[in-house]
């Protein structure tokens, strides 16, 4: 694949799904992207993810828009919408199957934790079973319901990555994820593809995103690499938690913030800047000082 946009110095983004509103723990997200690459004099990008549209609400992006220019947030260049560039996917898809990298799979997830609890070895990363292979070698009679990436023989050893926050990162993915879906059953691109996908052919060459999404960074760097794709540099932020510990999150129900300078105020808090100002435009400039000299 090739990129559609010269490769500059720095090109940043935020990409939110559009599921609801933003809530305090993406606005942290939002903001530390927006703050590390203006800190870097580079471009800042918006991507709505409504790759999944199961999980997509009307009117949500056009609020979550409004949330991010209430705060200061406005993107260099006109947002991209993932559900627009669906020919991009087919492409990647396309060019693994042509390598063998990607297979058909007729395994529905309850095949998966049936043969995996049959075999004694029921191992799950979070809510997803690590696949056992099962369709590698064909269908064997399933028809073909998702596509799955084939992971190459080195993924038995740890794929090592730095992160700029976290440090030193490791994962064996044929053991702790296994052969993961490119495709969905329903038609639906996986995040995971579409993601690698629109970070090369924006040119994105940092990622500046939640630490709940650190986990998915080596399926991305796999396939990164089974592409011939750039890999960018990475960076996890901090998560805001409820009075429980749980991550705050729009399944669980959190409230979507309130643009302005108050949120940004908290927002930085999170992010270890303590920068006062009295109008949004100066603590979002004092903002980027205080992350430059981070």
């Amino acid at each position: 694949m090739t990129t559609s946009l010269q490769i500059q110095t720095y090109i940043g983004r935020f990409a939110p799904s559009p599921t609801g509103p933003l809530h305090a723990g993406s606005l942290v997200a939002a903001l530390a992207s927006w703050l590390d690459a203006r800190a870097h004099g580079g471009l800042w990008l918006v991507r709505v993810e409504d790759v999944d549209f199961t999980r997509n609400q009307p009117g949500a992006a056009q609020c979550i828009l409004q949330q991010l220019a209430d705060c200061g947030l406005q993107p260099d260049q006109p947002p991209v919408w993932q559900s627009q560039r669906e020919a991009l996917y087919q492409q990647a898809l396309d060019q693994l199957v042509t390598s063998g990298r990607a297979y058909p799979c007729g395994c529905s997830r309850s095949d998966i934790l049936a043969l995996l609890g049959a075999q004694g070895r029921l191992l799950a990363r979070g809510h997803e079973a690590v696949y056992p292979g099962t369709c590698r070698t064909g269908l064997h009679g399933r028809s073909p319901r998702s596509w799955r990436v084939r992971l190459p023989d080195d993924a038995a050893q740890p794929l090592r990555w730095s992160d700029r926050r976290l440090g030193a990162q490791s994962q064996v993915l044929s053991q702790e994820v296994g052969d993961f879906v490119l495709k969905r059953a329903d038609g639906a691109w996986a995040y995971q593809l579409a993601v690698v996908v629109d970070d090369a052919t924006q040119g994105v060459t940092d990622v500046v995103r939640g630490e709940d999404l650190a986990a998915s960074t080596a399926r991305q760097i796999a396939l990164q690499r089974l592409l011939g794709l750039p890999t960018p540099r990475y960076l996890h932020t901090p998560l805001v938690r409820d009075a429980q510990g749980e991550k705050l999150s729009k399944h669980q129900g959190a409230a979507a913030f309130v643009g302005g300078a108050q949120s940004v105020q908290q927002a930085l808090g999170v992010l270890g800047l303590d920068v006062r100002s009295n109008t949004l435009p100066e603590l979002l400039a004092q903002a980027v000082q205080a992350w430059r000299d981070k």
